[in-house]
């Protein structure tokens, strides 16, 4: 059996909602750290340099997203097999998956930053990016690209650290690389003036930090999911297991986020205080949305734990404790962010233009977001029994043909802002009516106990 340290977590016995809490409190504080990053950069290019500089910094996420959105799914798909082999207790298993693990993610890494900064014009262009904000957006996305192989260690690291239950030490190396890109944003753009390229290279040396860290603590971890660098090879059966529940979350992550920067190119023909006022409600969004990211990372953790052990109902459990909490928290925060649209939005930028644009977006979309809950913790769950292939294809056809049909029609039917800003929550809803029929008749629904494929 693998030896179980203060840091892992057997999710397979004791309370469920106890497990989902305690696991997913550490991962919300850790996607909120990471929400900063880019943040930071808006709030200190909004308040520092110019609108121009805010709407550059803002509207690259579509593009950063294709990338980084890729090499999550690869993450995804690891974390699923080693939480598998970790809830068999498969300690040969585990190694040769943590390992492959590692060792893909330099092949991915070399690959994302060459692609990455290939795509950089190319990108720009089709997103009919206006020229008053070309030249800094490149930037920012050139000095990203060059070092975004920190990024990429991060989540994978974190990802074997959080299939076995250990959503703590992630946190603690993400906190501090947070503190450190806060600092260095504002001795960059304050002290040196380098305007957005001060905020890019501040935030690419803090992702790069929290990379080395976490490879130095898996280094040293005397378990069975610590990195001997000695045994750094790519096995083929954690390879395929990899590939075959991680490439299509990869695929639907990285077409995803190319789908939004069509939906960037119509908010882009607004203009710059457009631009810069929906960066920052995407900013905001993303933290409301927290705590339900955070419960569908636990629930693929938990269900994939107990589907490795057998535990059919308990795993089936711990998606409806999963939903639950995710609705109450999405709705609190959801209500919050509403009533304190122009109070938050005034926060990142003194332009009035910008805090209009924000605070019309905030208004149109919040009332969407208990739709997200559907679609992310279902997502999660079907994920942990290790078909990711469905879930693919639901959100793809949710979040990117819909998607895409829909804006198309009302540019026709010349709708305008209304209608683009209904963009997304028209596909979440799509998307979670799809994905609750899909669940309910799920393998954790037909069958007694995990196949013999659905370990491997």
């Amino acid at each position: 059996m693998t030896h179980l340290r203060h840091t892992d977590s057997d999710m397979t016995q004791g309370s469920i909602w106890q497990h989902l809490i305690e696991f997913s409190i550490p991962m919300a504080i850790g996607l909120l750290f990471q929400q900063l990053y880019n943040t930071v950069d808006t709030l200190v290019v909004g308040n520092f340099v110019s609108r121009e500089a805010q709407a550059a910094v803002g509207s690259t996420g579509s593009i950063i997203n294709t990338v980084v959105g890729f090499s999550a799914g690869l993450a995804t798909g690891a974390s699923v097999i080693i939480s598998q082999r970790y809830g068999a207790h498969d300690q040969y298993g585990l190694r040769k998956a943590v390992h492959t693990t590692i060792a893909v993610t330099f092949i991915l890494s070399l690959l994302a930053t060459l692609t990455g900064l290939l795509i950089i014009d190319p990108m720009l262009r089709f997103m009919q990016t206006p020229a008053d904000v070309w030249e800094e957006a490149k930037s920012y996305l050139t000095i990203y690209f060059a070092g975004i192989s920190g990024i990429l260690f991060y989540n994978m690291g974190s990802g074997i650290l959080r299939a076995v239950g250990d959503s703590r030490r992630p946190l603690i190396f993400l906190i501090i690389s947070a503190i450190l890109n806060t600092v260095l944003d504002l001795f960059f753009v304050l002290v040196l003036k380098m305007k957005v390229d001060g905020v890019a290279l501040a935030t690419v040396l803090a992702q790069i930090i929290s990379a080395v860290a976490i490879l130095i603590s898996l280094t040293l971890e005397k378990g069975s999911y610590g990195i001997r660098w000695k045994e750094m090879t790519i096995d083929r059966a954690p390879l395929i297991g990899i590939l075959r529940i991680g490439l299509p979350s990869s695929i639907q992550s990285a077409i995803t986020a190319f789908s939004n920067v069509f939906v960037q190119s119509y908010i882009n023909a607004f203009g710059a205080a457009c631009m810069a006022g929906y960066s920052i409600y995407s900013k905001l969004d993303a933290f409301v949305l927290i705590p339900v990211q955070a419960l569908a990372m636990s629930s693929t953790t938990m269900v994939g734990q107990n589907w490795g052990a057998g535990l059919k109902k308990r795993a089936a459990d711990s998606v409806s404790s999963a939903l639950r909490l995710s609705l109450i928290s999405t709705a609190v925060l959801g209500i919050a962010a509403f009533l304190g649209a122009r109070q938050l939005i005034g926060l990142f930028s003194p332009d009035p233009d910008v805090v209009s644009y924000g605070v019309r977006f905030i208004q149109i979309v919040t009332p969407f977001y208990l739709a997200i809950c559907f679609n992310q913790i279902y997502a999660g769950a079907l994920r942990g029994i290790g078909d990711a292939t469905s879930p693919t294809v639901i959100m793809l056809c949710s979040f990117v043909v819909f998607r895409q049909i829909y804006l198309y029609i009302t540019k026709q039917l010349n709708i305008g802002f209304i209608a683009v800003a209904l963009a997304y929550p028209m596909g979440w809803i799509l998307c979670s009516i799809l994905l609750t029929i899909w669940y309910r008749r799920s393998r954790l629904f037909l069958e007694e106990k995990p196949s013999a494929s659905a370990k491997n």
